[in-house]
């Protein structure tokens, strides 16, 4: 064989041997990354029963302090939290010592400080459990369980950007009256039996006030954010604009997307797919309300899309709107991370997955069933969604790779 031929035979094996390091360590690291995705579901499965235990043995901190420093720009908690069983008790026991009117929105809360000078946002039980709210998807009151139930699957999915939550009775007359601001007291009222109190919001009015079994409102508790963590308030790229017959420009364009890809933070980083992250978990608890959504402040794109404010949920056990999920069909892509999850999630493990993770909490049930199964029916929806997307442009294109490396110090 000629020297020319030998070289010629050479670089072609050279090629072919980089070539096959090169696809064989991409297939190890993906299925690495898989069978990472793989241990952190079981994980996420042997801790979904969370016991409300008030001992902290290990630590000399209160459950305050832990829960703060949990808090990083990628996570509101970390995914193993022994401590997250101490915490939701103090929130869900310890003493009120002011209570206030909440803070600005459109619905009724009140803005409760816990013994030990933390924050939590009370919202009041408006609708009993069966109740079906009828209407636009995002019609009628704030629903306090759908806050409790949102909590459990942000942990469920493997997002942990949703604060703490948990359900918790009160009695107006002994815990709240008593260290009340003139302005939450002055909205008291008796209603035969019932006291109630119907708040400072822009939908607050006298006339619809939130009232309690008595004295006895129940509700549910939702941990403030830590202080250090200024939160920056975003427009929703695909926010309705609740005018009827005015459409948002996502509703009529099918490419919108490509116009959300150019602009910032959306063009760089992981925000895109925090909003595709974001309009599946809305799916699955029929959340239409997400017209802005909060990170922390000067994070330039890098820090997550809170999950906060999810009580406009559960409302509709049989709609459901699937213009919610017009990020992800729109845009075609998700976290290799999360199409992981939802596929171990699929045939009724869902369902199970979040009524034990529910069980134990202060107001259980939490939810009635037709609402677990749908979300079951809308996670089938979900996967489909994705299978489009796959069939018309290909798993290397819709399935992005994007794990980040959280600290937690």
């Amino acid at each position: 064989m000629k020297l020319k031929q030998r070289v010629v035979l050479l670089a072609l094996l050279l090629v072919i041997f980089i070539f096959t390091k090169v696809f064989l360590i991409d297939n190890l690291d993906t299925s690495a990354a898989n069978r990472e995705d793989q241990r952190a579901f079981h994980r996420m499965m042997a801790s979904l029963h969370i016991e409300l235990d008030p001992r902290l043995d290990h630590t000399l901190q209160s459950p305050w302090e832990i829960a703060a420093q949990w808090v990083v720009p990628r996570e509101v908690y970390p995914e193993e939290t022994p401590e997250l069983g101490a915490v939701m008790h103090a929130m869900t026991t310890k003493k009120i010592i002011k209570a206030d009117v909440g803070y600005k929105g459109t619905q009724l809360k009140a803005l409760l400080i816990l013994e030990g000078g933390q924050k939590v946002v009370f919202k009041p039980k408006r609708y009993a459990r069966d109740y079906v709210v009828e209407g636009e998807p995002y019609a009628g009151y704030d629903r306090h369980n759908a806050e409790v139930a949102a909590f459990h699957l942000d942990r469920i999915l493997g997002f942990r950007r949703a604060p703490l939550v948990v359900g918790r009775f009160v009695n107006l007359r002994t815990e709240i009256k008593p260290v009340a601001t003139e302005q939450l007291l002055g909205t008291f009222m008796t209603v035969g039996n019932n006291t109630c109190f119907y708040g400072k919001c822009y939908y607050c009015r006298e006339t619809e006030p939130a009232c309690a079994d008595g004295d006895i409102m129940e509700g549910s508790v939702t941990l403030w954010l830590p202080d250090v963590w200024p939160l920056q308030k975003h427009r929703h790229p695909w926010g309705r604009t609740y005018r009827e017959g005015k459409l948002a420009r996502w509703e009529y364009d099918e490419s919108y997307c490509d116009a959300v890809k150019k602009t910032s933070p959306y063009d760089s980083g992981p925000r895109l797919l925090d909003i595709i992250d974001t309009a599946i978990f809305d799916y699955l608890i029929g959340n239409a309300d997400r017209h802005h959504y909060e990170s922390f402040q000067d994070d330039e794109g890098a820090s997550m899309l809170i999950l906060l404010d999810n009580a406009k949920s559960f409302g509709n056990p049989a709609l459901d709107e699937r213009s919610i999920l017009a990020p992800l069909y729109q845009c075609c892509i998700i976290r290799v991370s999360t199409w992981n999850r939802l596929n171990y999630l699929k045939n009724g493990v869902l369902k199970s997955a979040l009524k034990t993770a529910m069980l134990h909490d202060p107001i259980s049930p939490v939810l009635s069933d037709p609402h677990l199964d749908a979300l079951d029916q809308r996670l089938l929806s979900i996967l489909a969604t994705v299978k489009q997307c796959t069939d018309q442009f290909g798993p290397d294109v819709v399935l992005v790779e994007d794990r980040m490396t959280l600290s937690h110090l």
